[in-house]
């Protein structure tokens, strides 16, 4: 028999919930029309004064500055040199959060037709190079800033704590130097507020702006970076045989490194070896003495990655003794491969959902691009979503490239994914 009473109730409070949640988003849509302006405005100055990893002195100043504008009374700077963090505690009790956004400009010369393109030129490993931010970054500050006023607004409402962290050096700090998500962590960013979770979002340049994808559980590869000298005995082009050829050697090194991909790993097992820089030589006819070359490991499981190392330094073994040469390696593990956690992607992409609508918002395969936004995630559950930027009917090189573009159009649609998705998780409206 059913007790109408008891289904009555459920459906008294199912309807207040809906309700309370629609009322929600429309207040936080209210406040993005309204920060929308100044958000479009901070990016265009963004992109224009693009800065270097561990060197965002004004950008840090302007996320400051523009902070405490918005009423943060905890603010914190110097932060892996550059980091600045705010924290935002709501009204209401409830749990501590982290948002994190990157800083950092790529040494690109800018090709674009963009009004507000960056002309900064600086130096890079003692080149003079231009700026620029080819991956989206001041798209990603310009968003968390648009968020921080909004959440600031709603303050006396808002459930809970977030820490706004705006990071450096996620491309990678100069060599030589700390910095990034290892160096914010070391410093302490994840103490006194201590996060249960850390969220995060990146543009997508082939998605068009409006859409939202995804991916549960491995979303972006660990990053390696091998360097490596290849040490032969010099003489003249027109005796080889008196020469231990490190150029011919590299070649080999080259080929015998894609064997680890197709021949030694489980072809299930995504996985990248690549030989980005090849560097011998000073004359047409003279065999060098040296070959340097640097490349990149992409793997996203720990045996995999271990497995790459161990077969690399036997091939280089084999190769150079056959040779009669020698080799230095140094082989670096940049960052971890970012891990969405299952249970918290689940409960969030309805947020996104709403944000952007059912439609738009899709999984995705991995991508064997890297992040740093790992060694967070690693430390707390973590999701991180990546966001279309591509306006129909325009074109964009790929990240990192000159020509690389995002749409002011992005900005509304990442404050609202972003938005949601937190207050969602502070007010138990996603669990």
């Amino acid at each position: 028999m059913v007790n109408y009473r008891i289904w009555g109730a459920i459906v008294v409070m199912a309807f207040f919930s809906t309700n309370v949640a629609l009322a929600a988003d429309e207040r936080i849509n209210g406040l993005i029309d309204g920060a929308l302006s100044r958000v479009t405005e901070t990016r265009h100055h963004l992109h224009a004064n693009p800065e270097l990893s561990n060197r965002e002195f004004e950008t840090a100043a302007l996320v400051e500055r523009q902070l405490r504008e918005f009423g943060f009374e905890d603010v914190r700077t110097g932060i892996a040199h550059t980091g600045v963090v705010g924290i935002l505690r709501g009204g209401q009790p409830g749990p501590v959060i982290a948002v994190r956004a990157d800083m950092d400009a790529l040494p690109v010369t800018e090709d674009t037709d963009l009004p507000f393109r960056s002309t900064k030129r600086t130096m890079f490993k003692e080149q003079e190079v231009g700026v620029m931010h080819a991956c989206g970054h001041d798209i990603h500050t310009a968003v968390l800033l648009g968020v921080a006023e909004v959440f600031a607004k709603l303050q006396p409402e808002l459930p809970g704590t977030v820490v706004f962290i705006f990071q450096p050096a996620e491309e990678g700090p100069p060599q030589g130097e700390d910095g990034g998500a290892p160096m914010m962590l070391a410093e302490g960013v994840f103490e006194d507020p201590t996060p249960e979770a850390v969220f995060g979002m990146h543009t997508y340049a082939a998605m068009e702006v409006g859409k939202i994808g995804y991916t549960s559980g491995g979303a972006l590869a660990a990053v390696d970076h091998f360097y490596l000298t290849l040490k032969g005995k010099q003489a003249h082009g027109a005796a080889p045989h008196l020469s231990v050829d490190p150029i011919v050697l590299g070649s080999q090194v080259v080929m015998a490194l894609q064997t680890i991909r197709s021949r030694n790993l489980s072809p299930l097992e995504p996985s990248v070896v690549t030989v980005g820089l090849m560097r011998g030589g000073t004359r047409f006819n003279i065999i060098p003495e040296t070959v340097y070359m640097e490349g990149t490991v992409r793997t996203y499981a720990d045996d995999v990655q271990n497995q790459v190392e161990l077969r690399m330094r036997q091939i280089l073994d084999g190769l150079t003794l056959a040779a009669g040469g020698s080799y230095e390696l140094e082989y670096d593990r940049i960052t971890p491969a970012t891990i969405n956690d299952p249970a918290l992607t689940a409960r969030m992409v309805p947020s996104l959902q709403r944000a952007a609508g059912e439609s738009n918002v899709n999984a995705m395969d991995p991508w064997m691009a890297g992040e740093d936004f790992a060694f967070f995630a690693n430390e707390v559950p973590g999701f991180y979503f990546r966001l279309g930027t591509l306006l129909p009917g325009t074109e964009s090189g790929g990240h990192h490239s000159p020509t690389f573009r995002a749409d002011d159009a992005a900005l509304a649609v990442g404050m609202r994914a972003m938005a949601f998705t937190m207050w969602d998780y502070l007010s138990g409206s996603a669990r």
